[in-house]
């Protein structure tokens, strides 16, 4: 019996360990993720920008609102 209950708590380290593991990446993976989202809505912003400095220099149609050849 005390072999059996050996081996549960040998699991239950490994198990615990891993599970500790796992939060430190994946809370690793949400702050990557975090500044990934920021430096997207940055380069977002920028374009932006940039077009709508392009459009006043040219008077034209933003891109996203010209509607395709097709139609």
């Amino acid at each position: 019996m005390t072999d059996r209950v050996i081996a549960l708590e040998e699991q239950i380290a490994h198990l615990t360990r891993m599970v500790e593991d796992m939060s430190d990446v994946m809370a690793g993976q949400g702050r990557e993720i975090d500044v990934l989202t920021r430096r997207v809505a940055m380069l977002l912003q920028r374009e932006a920008e940039r077009e709508a400095a392009e459009i006043e220099g040219l008077g034209a149609i933003p891109l996203a609102d010209q509607k395709p050849p097709h139609w």
